[in-house]
């Protein structure tokens, strides 16, 4: 499913052409998995299964929900034995947001993507090659997944996540034999938080270390560049968001989007605010603060300048907008129009953070292309 709860994502590739599949899956005496920024899950090792316990699964959840992910079931305890049980390595999978793809993809499991609903959101390449040669089963909306088609499947497991916390096509789903790992991802509040979350799903694969190899590259990454930006004497201000409706939304000051932009050495004209999640905010009440912003980024679906003032002309009023300094987030789209961005910037967002380097200070990182990010005309 196309996530659309973020305004301001983004991401990279990583040379997605690591190893085989094979390759870095964990040995017995890997014991320990180490989370340095996720704090929406853990995995504890136990000899011939690993629980594995997503600690907030939706906003304001009150239990956690936990999964035993079995190599040797004659070794699981009878007391875990009416717990979700799911035999690892998995064979086949049914995810529902293209989130989890490039997890997928970066741990060279694509082929064990079976089902999806609605592919066409669905960037990536070599998912798009599996969907061209009918590998991979479009169930239709996400909020309303054939369970026909789904049982037909016969997946391992579905990957699922829930924003309110209803459970209930879920429950059908395992009544009907179909494990629903719930994945919460969009919950963390770090950006490397949120990249992290490759080992939870590389623990269905029993390729924790070659995911904890990955995220370290990406957490490298980030940190040199946010070394670069520390260096700014003067931190440009910055707007984010557009109007729907009547109301402006844009990321709160805990969100991790706001993370990014102070990352990068960007003054956001909401960084005091407390809100992890997005701000609703009056047109008004953003035209008296952000009117001179420097810089404008993050505009939704908007593709030119022209479509923004035809929306509403009173954008045009803003500084951002009459010196042409208003970017998108949308450069990349997938065949079918899927945003690339949506889809991995959970993942990447070193190379966001390179985005808006680029943007904010041009001659800090003069080789850098801008990657997901583009400046509207």
């Amino acid at each position: 499913m196309l996530r659309t709860i973020s305004l301001f994502l983004f991401i990279g590739l990583i040379s997605c052409n690591q190893t085989s599949s094979n390759e870095g899956e964990n040995t017995a005496s890997d014991k320990v998995l180490e989370l340095k920024y996720a704090t929406g899950f853990a995995i504890d090792y136990f000899d011939g299964y690993k629980i594995v316990e997503v600690k907030r699964p939706y906003m304001n959840a009150k239990t956690s929900f936990k999964y035993i992910l079995v190599s040797d079931e004659s070794k699981v305890p009878v007391s875990l034995q009416n717990e979700r049980l799911i035999q690892v390595p998995i064979k086949s999978i049914v995810c529902t947001s293209t989130t989890h793809i490039p997890l997928l993809d970066y741990l060279n499991e694509s082929d064990k993507l079976i089902g999806f609903p609605t592919t066409d959101y669905i960037s990536s390449g070599k998912m798009r090659a599996r969907i061209d040669e009918g590998l991979v089963k479009d169930l239709g909306v996400d909020s309303d997944i054939n369970l026909e088609e789904l049982i037909s499947l016969d997946p391992d497991m579905i990957m699922a996540y829930t924003i309110g916390g209803d459970y209930g096509q879920f429950n059908k789903m395992e009544q009907l034999g179909v494990p629903a790992i719930l994945n919460a991802e969009y919950l963390e509040e770090h950006p490397l938080g949120r990249a992290e979350w490759l080992k939870f799903m590389a623990a269905f694969f029993n390729k924790e270390a070659m995911a904890d190899s990955i995220f370290t590259e990406i957490e490298e990454k980030y940190n040199s560049l946010k070394s670069i930006s520390n260096k700014a004497t003067e931190r440009p201000t910055i707007l984010s968001g557009v109007v729907y409706g009547d109301t402006w939304y844009m990321p709160g000051g805990k969100n991790y989007a706001s993370t990014i932009m102070r990352d990068a050495g960007g003054d956001y004209l909401w960084a005091s605010d407390s809100t992890s999640g997005f701000l609703e905010l009056s047109f008004e009440a953003v035209y008296d603060k952000a009117l001179d912003a420097d810089y404008w980024i993050g505009v939704a679906s908007f593709e030119t300048l022209q479509a923004i003032e035809e929306a509403d002309n009173r954008y045009a009023d803003f500084a951002a907008f009459k010196n042409k300094k208003v970017y998108t987030y949308n450069a990349r789209k997938g065949a079918k129009g899927g945003s690339e961005f949506l889809e991995l910037g959970y993942l990447r967002p070193d190379l966001i953070l390179a985005d808006l380097i680029k943007i904010l200070y041009p001659n800090q990182i003069p080789e850098h292309e801008l990657y997901f990010h583009k400046q509207l005309e």
